[in-house]
């Protein structure tokens, strides 16, 4: 079984080769000798070092208080979260699957390793408390492939103690500055072993005839294993142009939101599988915004090449909220139900409520982890990769982007504005709910589109995106409704048959019905009042 320990740290160069005196540092009572350790670590990689380049390392170690098998994820400067397996000959499962987004069918092979001699100081406070450990590594280096080049170094690494203040590894910091030591400039031992021992079989060469891997460091909410709390995985619309000396093409755009929605899909891989909070949503909203984009820009990208990877998205997005879905809609029945006086709770309802949403819930994860290591799945992603590497792109690909992205963004405009007027021209009831419904599908789309043009067009398309975003909401908590209520239908059912009262369930219909009544009555005006603030990109062509 696999556990994960967040490690906050900073790593120095020392020319001495010697650690300071640390009883000085600010809250240091008392400074610990625990002797030398001997590890002895070997990291393993793909040829073309897909780990390496998402700044994540796998190694097995032996030696010191913590033998087995890690994996590093990182979170921000100098944090990062290591998942542990116990020693075993070979890679644990548990984390094999960790790393299959990023590897996908590839071989990992060791190709570092890392013999090390670990002087160890422990600095307590007056209570006897550990703050950090301080180590002093002596380095040998040894590449295992190619050339299999060797490098020596010698370094300070203070690691601070678990659930301790960051800010005292700064009065470390300022004690070793003083003592003639400097941040180390190499992220990792591994980053700078790979850099002293290169040989003919570096990234650059090796990676050739491979697909690039996805860019960026795997995330996941704040807080879980794999989890930058500074960085959110994939925030649209925040791109800066290519520094090329020529504008952008309507294509470079199209293709970077592409990217941003691929490399959240490979990010979150690793969060889905660990169940961390939100983060099948998040991966569902990626595909979402992929067949969007697919869709929507279909003058920039060749849809007889993207239609059918479309179809392995929809796949994918249905398979992810078989229980999202339904966890939305309990817990929204849950507050519903915690809002009613004790005086309208008649019968076991609450109890009731919580079979079906267990029920649901049962063998769920076990079935997304299922999908997420099968071969339609990983195909889709090499798929991705591939379509990056080479794209399907037609002739307006290469316009400049104010008219083509705009126009395309209309268009979805044009199509919402239709499908509302449709809607309120129905009388309530399912024909309406089922348009509403729709208009909120095209809401999310015309959204997605302006996201992907805001870094071209700026403003009004970053205000559409705000307007899209309110008017989602409201046409979500109308379709939440209706789910509601039908869920509200079957579970009164069941418990007359049980011999129970459906009063409570009755109030409940009632007010999800109020609640979407409201919506349909707030629509008619949200809507012309976002029709008004409609920016100009969006009214009428522009030129180029």
């Amino acid at each position: 079984m696999a556990d994960t320990k967040r490690e906050i740290e900073r790593k120095y160069e020392t020319r001495d080769g010697a650690l300071p005196e640390l009883t000085g540092v600010p809250g240091v009572a008392s400074v610990l000798d625990k002797g030398v350790a001997h590890l002895d670590a070997t990291y393993y990689d793909t040829v073309d070092q897909r780990l390496t380049s998402a700044a994540l390392t796998l190694r097995r170690r032996t030696g010191g208080t913590d033998a087995g098998w890690h994996l590093k994820f990182p979170v921000a400067p100098g944090v990062r979260d290591e998942i542990r397996a116990p020693l075993s000959d070979d890679l644990p499962d548990s984390l094999a699957r960790l790393v299959r987004s990023r590897v996908r069918e590839r071989e990992l092979r060791p190709v570092i390793r890392l013999r090390s001699d670990r002087d160890v100081r422990h600095l307590l406070d007056a209570a006897g408390r550990l703050l950090a450990e301080v180590s002093l590594d002596v380095v040998h280096a040894e590449r295992l492939t190619g050339d299999g080049g060797t490098a020596r170094w010698t370094e300070i690494e203070v690691e601070l103690a678990d659930g301790g203040d960051p800010a005292f590894l700064d009065k470390v910091e300022k004690r070793l500055r003083k003592a003639g030591a400097s941040p180390s400039t190499s992220a990792s031992k591994l980053a700078r072993a790979l850099a002293e021992t290169a040989g003919d079989d570096s990234p650059a060469s090796a990676s050739a005839s491979a697909p690039a891997p996805a860019s960026g460091p795997a995330v996941a909410p704040e807080g879980s294993a794999g989890a930058p709390a500074s960085r959110p995985a994939s925030k649209p619309g925040k791109r800066k142009r290519r520094k090329t000396g020529e504008p952008a093409t309507a294509g470079d755009h199209v293709l970077a939101y592409v990217r941003e929605q691929r490399d959240a899909l490979v990010e979150l891989d690793p969060a889905v599988r660990q169940d961390a909070p939100d983060a099948v949503h998040r991966m569902r909203v990626a595909t979402r915004r992929l067949r969007s984009t697919f869709r929507t820009f279909g003058t920039v990208l060749d849809r007889e090449v993207t239609d059918p990877i479309a179809t392995d998205l929809k796949w994918l997005a249905a398979e992810l909220g078989l229980d999202r879905d339904q966890e939305v809609l309990a817990e929204r029945l849950r507050t519903a139900l915690d809002d009613l006086p004790g005086t309208l709770v008649h019968g076991p309802v609450r109890d009731r409520l919580t079979a079906w949403s267990r029920a649901g819930h049962s063998g769920a994860h076990s079935q997304v982890t299922a999908i997420l290591d099968s071969r339609r799945y990983l195909t889709l992603l090499d798929t991705l990769d591939a379509l990056l590497i080479d794209p399907p792109l037609r002739r307006k690909a290469a316009a400049k982007p104010g008219k083509v992205l705009a126009d395309a963004v209309r268009k979805d405009l044009d199509k919402l504005s239709g499908l509302i007027t449709r809607a309120l021209d129905l009388p309530p009831g399912q024909g309406r709910d089922l348009a509403l419904h729709e208009a909120r599908k095209k809401t999310k789309r015309t959204r997605y589109a302006a996201e992907a043009a805001a870094p071209a067009l700026g403003a009004p398309a970053t205000d559409l995106v705000k307007a899209m975003k309110s008017l989602q909401g409201l046409l979500g908590d109308h379709q939440d409704s209706v789910m509601a209520r039908q869920t509200l239908s079957e579970l009164a059912a069941v418990a007359h048959a049980a011999g129970e009262s459906g009063f409570t369930y009755g109030v409940l219909y009632g007010r999800e019905e109020r609640r979407a009544e409201v919506a349909e009555t707030e629509l008619p005006g949200a809507w012309a009042s976002m029709s008004k603030a409609i920016g100009k990109p969006f009214r009428e062509p522009i030129q180029s």
